[in-house]
């Protein structure tokens, strides 16, 4: 199975949708976003590179703990893709290894660990150039109805949900 998706000159690719034209970690419309460019890794992971620009820290050349969280959050959220289902975090859970520095390109990989009911246990780390892990996290997302983004409709922009 192919998740590969014409580009307008013809090409394949496998970056993955945005969840939502303003999503904060990547949407393409969100001002002050995160821009994310997510793709799939083989059957049941995804990967992105990044690289926090100053806007992003929490001390002098250091990634905000906000903002990594904020990264892992919206990749692992890509797995919903990954499992084709609609779904909301429900539990995350950030280790921070070592600093994660401003102007420093990571490689943030995520994978669906497993699956009970509606609940997916998901995973990822982010790895320096040096091949070391500055983070990692662990995620509870939970399966959820269409019906579940419908509140948001009425609170804030009024565009209706896009899911997976």
């Amino acid at each position: 199975m192919s998740d590969l998706r014409p580009l307008r000159d013809g090409s394949l690719s496998d970056v993955l949708p945005p969840h939502y034209p303003t999503c904060l970690g990547c949407g393409p419309d969100a001002a002050h976003g995160y821009h994310l460019s997510v793709r799939r890794d083989g059957e049941d992971a995804v990967v992105t590179d990044y690289v926090f620009g100053p806007e992003k820290s929490g001390a002098p050349g250091i990634a905000h703990g906000g903002a990594v969280a904020t990264v892992a959050d919206d990749v692992l959220g890509y797995l919903l893709h990954v499992a084709r289902v609609p779904g909301v975090t429900r539990r995350l859970e950030v280790d921070y290894l070592k600093p994660v520095l401003v102007g420093v390109t990571y490689t943030v990989r995520a994978q669906l660990d497993r699956r009970d009911g509606r609940k997916l246990f998901v995973s990822c780390a982010g790895t320096g150039p040096d091949g070391v892990e500055a983070f990692r996290a662990t995620g509870l997302f939970l399966v959820v109805g269409l019906s579940h983004f419908q509140v948001g409709a009425t609170s804030g922009e009024g565009r209706p949900p896009v899911a997976p």
